[in-house]
């Protein structure tokens, strides 16, 4: 799990959610994993078309710094075969 710090929380934030933490009987790290899973929640059936993947670019980028990465002694044959033997079944496809 990731860890992060939250600097600059206004006072009558933080007091909102220490109500909301003992209310809740919570504690107050908890209280904030559960108001942020909620706001992302809403936020994302809020915006339906919000994407949560890398656009084109960013993408792109990606592959860039990963081309030529990739250390591998098996031919290609070698890995296509370990590919497609560790696919699981699908929808089917014409490769």
């Amino acid at each position: 799990m990731t860890n992060i710090t939250v600097r600059n929380i206004p006072d009558e934030v933080m007091s909102k959610i220490k109500i909301l933490s003992a209310n809740e009987r919570r504690s107050l790290n908890n209280e904030i994993l559960v108001l942020l899973e909620t706001g992302l929640e809403k936020t994302l059936n809020e915006d339906a078309g919000l994407k949560l993947h890398a656009n084109k670019e960013t993408q792109l980028n990606i592959w860039e710094k990963l081309c030529g990465q990739w250390d591998d002694t098996r031919d290609t044959q070698e890995i296509l075969a370990d590919i497609r033997d560790r696919r699981t079944i699908g929808r089917q496809v014409t490769l």
